[in-house]
């Protein structure tokens, strides 16, 4: 079981030499050996950033990924319309950066049996857990934030969101079956479409797709429970934000109205939370969190390159430790450097400050 009291959700800034890469690769520029080549560069380097700052749990920074979600449609056929629009899309808000909408590709469906052509994250831990001895820790989606896909006009192939999610939750117990064979004891579901269905909105969009709140909140936690009875005895975190692109964030709101649900339900031991501003409510709703589960509070942003104070996470501590024992809290950021290319408006320098900040004020302020 994994007990470390520190940890980033996982993607990191990919470096300029691996965009540059990414870029030529995809105007036929550069060869896929090339690419790897880049990419295993940038995989070691931030590898050996995460050492340095003694971080316990370590990751690849989802280097080889178009988006934290984009792997599904890259290692499968049955897909339409996928370009970094179809992760991006959306009306994204930032005070500081200002608000921008992005379009929702408008051909974007699966529009054939999925149909697996490679695992999605194995060759991501194999080089991973080559390249370092500390705890290794791979991200997946949580299965139905793939509703996305899925196209009630285009999909034919699947007729039902239910069918077209049991396709996906398939791949995904296979890739956690693989990933628990070559070794890997920590992986990750990130479901940031549970807090967007406090929206109206982002209800309405996903209920669209066939079902009510009630099934998401239900039948959309059994899928991520089968993908995490499938991979252990792994130790799994579930992550949940409100969205993360480009510095912008999708909605507001506390996790009140899907507490007793997500966090009540789902069969994760760890559960890494937003928590770095008043968007996400207040520490309340942590009083639903069972008592076997650790929570991981994400306390500082990666939407910004301010550095927050050590006394305010100490503060923030001592405000959580009112409803969550100090031996069930960890601290984490709000989300990822870059969970696509593009990556967060930070500099690499305001990344590994906040990381070791979060490595300090463990330290200090949790138990050992």
């Amino acid at each position: 079981m994994v007990d470390a009291r520190v940890e980033h959700v996982g993607s990191l800034l990919r470096p300029e030499f691996l965009r540059d890469a990414r870029d030529a690769y995809g105007r036929g520029e550069l060869t896929p050996a090339g690419l790897k080549a880049a990419e295993d560069r940038a995989v070691r380097e931030v590898l050996a950033m995460q050492e340095e700052i003694g971080l316990p749990v370590v990751g690849d920074g989802e280097m080889r990924r178009e988006s934290f979600q984009s792997e599904l449609t890259a290692a499968c056929d049955g897909f339409t319309g996928v370009d970094v629009s179809a992760w991006l899309w959306g009306a994204w808000h930032s005070a500081e950066v200002g608000d921008v909408t992005i379009a929702r590709p408008a051909d974007l469906a699966v529009i054939g049996p999925v149909r697996k052509r490679r695992n999605l994250a194995a060759e991501e831990f194999t080089f991973l857990r080559a390249c370092t001895s500390r705890q290794a820790k791979v991200t997946l989606p949580s299965p139905s934030l793939f509703a996305n896909l899925w196209s009630p006009q285009r999909s034919a192939a699947y007729p039902t969101l239910d069918g077209f999610l049991a396709d996906v939750v398939r791949v995904l117990c296979e890739e956690v079956r693989e990933l628990v064979r070559l070794g890997c004891t920590y992986i990750q579901l990130d479901a940031p479409h549970y807090p967007l269905l406090i929206d109206p909105g982002w209800r309405a969009f996903y209920e669209e797709r066939g079902w009510p709140l009630g099934r998401w909140l239900g039948y959309g936690i059994e899928l991520d429970n089968a993908v995490i009875d499938a991979g252990r005895p792994a130790t799994f975190g579930f992550h949940l934000c409100r969205g993360n692109q480009l510095s912008r964030w999708l909605v507001s709101g506390g996790y009140d109205a899907i507490a007793a649900a997500v966090f009540g339900r789902v069969n994760a031991d760890r559960l890494l939370l937003e928590y770095d501003d008043e968007r996400s409510g207040t520490f309340d709703p942590l009083r639903l969190v069972p008592g076997d589960k650790v929570v991981v509070l994400g306390l500082v942003t990666t939407k910004t390159s301010q550095i927050e104070p050590l006394d305010q996470l100490k503060a923030r501590l001592g405000q959580a430790r009112s409803v969550v024992d100090a031996d069930r809290l960890a601290l984490s950021p709000q989300c990822g450097f870059a969970t696509s290319v593009a990556g967060n408006a930070i500099t690499a320098e305001a990344q590994r400050a906040k990381l070791a900040l979060l490595v300090r004020a463990a330290r200090d302020f949790l138990p050992a």
